[in-house]
């Protein structure tokens, strides 16, 4: 049976697919921050086993497509067992997807602080994380704005490959529509409008950061 859909139906359709992506992609980011923040003290840490350890986990993530690891995470734990939710698996692989990429950009912000800082602190009896919280983080915090945003906007694009286990975000919910309405370059039109809408503040908000950081210094 055919059912109409008008332009409005559309929208309000996709505006609740948009929700679904947003609150996603702020999981993705915030947790995979978190978990990111650990990775990289590991990464930089004065343990070898650690440093092992932290690389081994960037390179896993980085080297393999987030499609695979959200099988991995969807289908692996089914056939070990435990039932997961679409949201679920698409969080916890988008959460750790992002944790890799935002521990190794920061971690190039921490080592792109010049070598003298790092002198200069020693030289005045610092210890290691005196000179992490007082003299590094701090300069390297400005250096990572903008890489960090801008990994952001590939966050919110990146949910789009949540839809191949059937979590239901902007670009899933857009492809039933377009399935139901036979209207493939309206539907698809908006969902392209719909994800510079949630992308395009990300870019201000950087540029107002980095304007606030350099006239701090």
């Amino acid at each position: 049976m055919f059912v109409q859909f008008s332009t409005w139906d559309i929208v309000r359709n996709l505006l609740e697919g948009g929700k679904w992506t947003l609150g996603l992609s702020l999981i993705a980011f915030f947790l995979g921050g978190g978990v990111g923040l650990v990775i990289l003290f590991a990464r930089i840490a004065h343990n070898r086993l650690l440093q092992s350890l932290a690389k081994a986990y960037i390179e896993v993530f980085q080297g393999t497509p987030l499609l695979m690891q959200l099988f991995i995470v969807f289908f692996g734990l089914s056939l070990a067992g435990v039932d997961v939710s679409p949201w679920f698996a698409a969080a916890a692989g988008l959460t750790l997807f992002t944790s890799a990429y935002l521990a190794e950009i920061w971690r190039g912000c921490v080592e792109s602080v010049p070598r003298g800082q790092w002198e200069a602190s020693t030289s005045l009896a610092l210890s290691y994380p005196q000179q992490m919280r007082y003299v590094v983080l701090p300069q390297a915090l400005r250096i990572a704005i903008a890489p960090t945003v801008g990994f952001s906007v590939q966050v919110v694009k990146g949910t789009a490959v949540t839809s191949i286990i059937g979590f239901a975000e902007l670009t899933k919910t857009g492809s039933m529509l377009a399935n139901a309405t036979f209207q493939p370059f309206l539907v698809f039109g908006l969902v392209a409008a719909a994800y510079f809408i949630l992308c395009y503040p990300l870019s201000l908000y950087a540029k107002s950061l980095e304007k606030k950081f350099h006239v701090a210094r």
